[in-house]
């Protein structure tokens, strides 16, 4: 598993080249089919306020890297805390929390965002408003997330049995990677993503308060990634580059956005096309993510299986991680 470090460096380097792709099309490209008042780009905004823009995010960065390192961090040095320890009930409690977290994110916030994206009045309707391509992509998205799960575990439990049998303690931390690597690719992309959106933005009234609410939800996505980072049972070094990545995707698609805010238009075509199918693909891949490798594996495991009292506190449990991350999508 020590080729994650690549892979990720390989895929980030991927996201960047398509995002700066798209503001290069969308700088070349001024002319829309859409109705001019909605994506005209001299339409700035009451609110406009381009230096004032600049200082919030640069806050951002710093507050936004602050929040997701806590977050993700607090779950590894759980150990050090008796009653925070994965064999504990009140560890179970915690990352049921934060996996209702994660699939809020994926309903509320990052689907929602991919269905805006992909309708929008500036594409052409034919054939983005014949077809939804939204719901289309993020169920390719979870089915191709299934694919690597089920494939990686296969060709793993292959090679463990032609060489000295199956360890059924090994074969669930190699579950456990698997879960935290994918977990972890579809928050890259989701991170970047909402990155770049507030850092194009010149728009105080807008980034003030989205501020606030991605820090919470870093802190609290970063939770539930550090949770599975925890039970992979990675050594130091895996797990600092890990929860690096986490830490610095969403400061670093702010530093992006800034960087391409002369270019980069949010509602060019070819922008809206892009981000919209990678907000797709994300949504699908933290959905399933959510309900299958994280809620399912632990509500059907035998430790809640074993007491209805713990199942019912982890219910409430997902339903305030949720909720809480449902009622943030009023502001971002």
């Amino acid at each position: 598993m020590t080729s994650h470090f690549p892979t990720t460096i390989t895929f980030l380097l991927i996201l960047v080249l398509l995002l700066s792709n798209s503001a290069s099309a969308s700088a070349a490209n001024d002319t829309g089919p859409a109705t001019p008042s909605e994506c005209d780009a001299a339409s700035l905004g009451e609110c406009y306020n381009k230096p004032e823009a600049l200082r919030l995010k640069l806050i951002a960065i710093g507050t936004i890297l602050v929040a997701s390192m806590i977050g993700v961090c607090l779950p590894l040095f759980s150990r050090a805390v008796p009653a925070l320890r994965p064999d504990r009930n009140l560890f179970v409690i915690v990352k049921a929390f934060a996996s209702g977290v994660i699939l809020a994110t994926g309903y509320m916030h990052v689907l929602p965002d991919s269905f805006e994206n992909l309708s929008s009045p500036c594409l052409p309707k034919n054939p983005w408003s014949k077809f939804p391509f939204t719901a289309f992509v993020a169920m390719l998205s979870a089915i191709f997330t299934l694919m690597v799960d089920s494939l990686m575990l296969t060709f793993y439990n292959r090679r463990k049995l032609d060489a000295d049998g199956k360890d059924a303690q090994e074969a669930v931390l190699l579950r456990n990677r698997i879960i935290a690597q994918v977990l972890e690719m579809g928050i890259i992309v989701h991170s970047v993503v909402i990155g770049l959106a507030m850092g194009a933005s010149q728009n105080p009234c807008t980034i003030r308060p989205l501020v606030a609410a991605l820090c919470f939800h870093q802190l609290f996505e970063g939770m539930g990634l550090g949770g599975c980072i925890l039970q992979a049972e990675y050594g130091i070094k895996m797990k600092a580059i890990l929860a690096f990545f986490f830490a610095t995707t969403t400061p670093f698609g702010v530093a992006l956005g800034i960087g391409l805010s002369n270019v980069y238009r949010d509602n060019s075509p070819t922008a809206l096309i892009v981000i919209g199918l990678l907000n797709a693909s994300s949504a699908g891949l933290l959905n399933y993510m959510a309900l299958v490798d994280l809620l399912a594996t632990d509500f059907m495991g035998p430790k809640l299986q074993g007491s209805v009292k713990l199942q019912l506190w982890a219910y409430l449990a997902v339903l305030l991680g949720s909720g809480g991350m449902s009622l943030m999508a009023k502001w971002a």
